[in-house]
């Protein structure tokens, strides 16, 4: 008892002690599943918190402050490049449907507290919970504060806003990912119909206007590089590369010849190098290409010097100037994509399919393989050469933070209450523009992806740790007072607007079921929504519909926290 009381006591008096033991035992609790089920770090965390804020610890108020402007910087800096590029051009369909569905979130979670009676606080961690959009505790959490409320009225509500947010947000993932990948398909003519018009569509998306190359594939495929004994009756005759290249093509692949031994020589390749029976080749492309037309060759030899080559595999930032406009079918064909293949392309976090009609867009990141001088030359033309670094420039990560928040605190009065973006919407503000100059000049403020998930995931957990700890003490009386009945109300403000929303996506703003339901899981910001609906139907096309909306649903319903308060207040 005494070992307790002093780990109880020595908590109190160092709070950054059960701050860090809170957010390690979260993140562990986190990684696991049931199925495809997870609590998600986040809840773990705040259920975490609640057990040791039973210690009744007093943790400062700054700290958890600066760790959620961090996270929404970071929020803001990821999705800015997407969110500014999705307000002009083809992306304004799914913008604005992206606007609808946030404001059927905002609606239903507003009807459903005023006829239950619900407060401030409460109807905070149902929109939370139901939307699974966690950083609305934050931002509804600081707007709060402008209300003129007493302090036990905040305090009140303040402790409530965990005990509904972790009533709710389990059916907000369950619920989500089901109603998306199950009832969705059922609401579009049944699963048999989606997978059917999905498969039509990625035949539509992947047939070739430029060039007879078929290399475009749905899945991520590792590129390989092989060697041959050129052995077979088709090297009867001496052949120039050009010559084999084009009797690949001619059958189908898009394979290179990268590396030639001849006579005991090892050569490097040019359209009229010649290969002579007997001679050695190295060839590169996807890995099932190469294994599958290896008998037209002949056997594969381990060559350990022939191969001894500086391959590269480098990531490039799509500039306006580079590639983008143009679709993956135009790369394709470019002269300095010659001996390259694009291994995927990411949208923000979020893998796009390789198809021949993907449009690629200023930002994305594609992956690029070959030869060290090919890929070097290859990634100018496309944009800007991404190269691994672990520096965050901190100088735009710390200005842009303060510059947004001094934004933010500036208020108009509407009647007697005062509103203002708070400094949470100035901070997500002032990285949505952080990352929309990156996407146009990837030379300013680079911060790695690496920074970025370290600043996303642990600013918002932190902030979440605190709330937990600080809310223990009254979190078990909140859930006896709420009951099943709030796990209800979340429920339908969880369901209502998706099924709304993919009936509104078919029937108005007429997408592809496949699009649809990506739409409605980035909208609603649910990427185990995404995940469900890509195993559902199998296919990744899904992807297409949901990083714009994704962009503009978490922006959107980050600020609508704030939205929420007012109108509930």
């Amino acid at each position: 008892m005494q070992i307790f009381d002093w780990i109880v006591q020595t908590f109190r008096d160092n709070p950054s002690i059960p701050l860090f033991l809170t957010i390690g035992l979260g993140f562990w609790i986190g990684q696991f599943k049931y199925k495809t089920f997870s609590l998600g770090s986040v809840t773990s965390v705040l259920l975490v918190g609640v057990l040791v804020g039973q210690m009744d610890i007093s943790i400062p108020g700054p700290i958890k402050n600066v760790f959620f402007l961090l996270f929404l910087f970071a929020i803001g800096y990821s999705v800015g490049p997407q969110f500014f590029k999705s307000l002009k051009g083809d992306g304004l369909k799914q913008v604005l449907f992206a606007c609808v569905l946030c404001l059927l979130c905002l609606i239903t979670t507003w009807v459903v507290v005023k006829l239950m009676g619900y407060n401030v606080g409460e109807a905070v961690g149902i929109f939370a919970g139901a939307q699974t959009i966690s950083a609305v505790i934050g931002v509804g959490t600081d707007t709060m504060g402008s209300l003129g409320v007493s302090d036990a009225t905040r305090k009140e509500w303040l402790d409530i806003i965990p005990v509904a947010y972790a009533v709710c947000y389990v059916f907000g993932t369950i619920g989500s990912a089901y109603i998306l990948s199950n009832v969705g398909p059922l609401l579009l003519g049944g699963l048999k119909k989606v997978k059917a018009d999905t498969a039509a569509l990625e035949k539509e998306m992947n047939q070739s206007a430029v060039t007879s190359d078929p290399d475009y594939i749905n899945a991520n495929r590792p590129v390989a590089f092989r060697a041959y004994k050129a052995t077979s009756a088709f090297f009867d005759t001496p052949k120039t590369v050009e010559q084999i290249e084009k009797h690949i093509l001619e059958n189908g692949r898009r394979l290179f010849v990268e590396r030639i031994r001849s006579n005991g020589t090892v050569i490097e390749p040019n359209p009229t190098a010649t290969v002579s029976k007997g001679d050695e080749i190295v060839i590169s492309g996807r890995r099932e290409f190469i294994i599958a037309d290896e008998g037209w060759v002949g056997p594969e030899v381990n060559d350990a010097e022939l191969l001894n080559f500086p391959a590269e595999q480098l990531n490039v930032t799509v500039t306006k100037k580079g590639g983008a406009g143009k679709t993956v079918d135009q790369i394709r064909a470019s002269k300095f994509m010659y001996g390259v293949t694009i291994k995927n392309i990411k949208r923000g976090n979020v893998d796009i399919p390789v198809l021949a009609k993907t449009v690629l867009e200023a930002g994305d990141t594609l992956t690029i393989v070959g030869l060290k001088m090919e890929v070097d030359g290859a990634a100018p033309q496309l944009g800007y050469a991404d190269r691994s670094t672990t520096k965050t420039n901190i100088v735009l990560l710390g200005l842009g933070i303060f510059i947004g928040c001094m934004i933010g605190v500036l208020s108009v009065k509407i009647g007697k209450v005062p509103v203002s973006l708070s400094t949470s919407g100035g901070a997500l503000i002032s990285g949505l523009v952080c990352g929309w100059l990156r996407g146009k000049r990837p030379t300013i403020g680079r911060i790695p992806d690496s920074a970025v998930w370290l600043l996303n995931n642990l600013g918002l957990n932190m902030f979440i740790a605190v709330i937990g700890i600080t809310a223990g003490p009254s979190f078990i009386s909140g859930i006896k007072e709420v009951g099943f009945t709030m796990f209800f109300m979340g429920a339908i403000c969880t369901s209502i607007p998706l099924v709304l929303g993919i009936i509104i996506g078919a029937k108005i703003f007429k997408f592809r079921p496949a699009i649809n339901l990506g739409c409605n899981a980035g909208g609603r910001t649910t990427t185990a929504g995404l995940g469900a609906i890509e195993e559902a139907i199998g296919s990744s096309v899904p992807a297409m519909g949901y990083t714009v909306t994704y962009a503009v649903g978490n922006t959107l319903l980050i600020l609508m926290g704030v939205a929420l308060v007012l109108m509930c207040a």
